[in-house]
């Protein structure tokens, strides 16, 4: 049996053509079926994760410099003293959607979708996001939009253009041995989908989400699930120097 429903504004109906209506049982039948295809994807979206772990680094040579809400800093400062980072490039610039009122919407959208980073702090991992847009002007937006947990920088040089996201959004996760830095990974266009959820953002980095069941190289630091999970409320961040 199908149904149709009545969709669109009031005066622009048009009937959509449903599924059909089934009994408990039968879907049941149909969701253990979809279940055995979302394991597979689940187990296929890991295995990507671990070949991330084995993806080749690159050497970051040149000193960038950003400008956040206390002055000029540098790359290595957006790690705050952790082992990883996390950066977006964001749009809040001049020209795009309708600046200073508003940046970019897609990456607004990815902005409002950011987990609290006290997690990705539990991992040893920074995230910022990056723009042209002024200091005053970010300051102002993230109150506006809720995005005062996001650290915020802006852009003077041409890291943007080195690294992929001087005409587009896109995600690069880092990594550090003391003071030097590597670049560990890359996603954009429809991949940044995904990100703003703290799984998705380890994912992405060399060293995962670090726990005991993931496929890893030797060496790789792990700890069981659930035992660095952290309230963020009352998170302590053993990592930062």
């Amino acid at each position: 049996m199908t149904t149709s429903v009545a969709t669109g504004r009031e005066g622009e109906r048009s009937a959509m053509r449903t599924p059909p209506i089934v009994s408990a049982e039968e879907w049941k039948a149909a969701w253990e079926e979809l279940l055995v295809k979302e394991k597979a994807h689940t187990r296929a979206r890991d295995a990507l994760a671990a070949e991330r772990r084995r993806m080749p680094w690159l050497a970051v040579e040149k000193d960038y410099a950003f400008v956040g809400p206390n002055g000029r800093v540098s790359l290595i400062d957006l790690f705050d003293g952790r082992r990883q980072l996390i950066v977006y490039r964001a749009f809040m610039d001049t020209g795009v959607g309708r600046w200073p009122e508003h940046g970019c919407i897609g990456c607004s959208m990815v902005a409002d979708q950011v987990a609290h980073p006290a997690h990705l702090g539990a991992r040893d991992t920074s995230l910022a996001f990056v723009s042209r847009g002024s200091q005053g002007d970010i300051q102002r937006l993230k109150t506006r939009m809720g995005w005062e947990h996001i650290p915020w920088y802006t852009l003077t040089d041409d890291f943007d253009a080195d690294f992929g996201v001087d005409e587009w959004h896109g995600t690069n996760a880092f990594i550090r041995d003391g003071n030097r830095v590597f670049r560990t990974g890359f996603i954009n266009g429809r991949g940044d989908e995904q990100m703003g959820s703290t799984w998705n953002y380890l994912d992405m980095t060399a060293l995962g989400r670090q726990e005991t069941w993931e496929d890893s190289p030797e060496g790789y630091p792990r700890t069981p699930p659930y035992q660095w999970w952290v309230w963020h409320d009352e998170a302590t961040d053993p990592h930062r120097e």
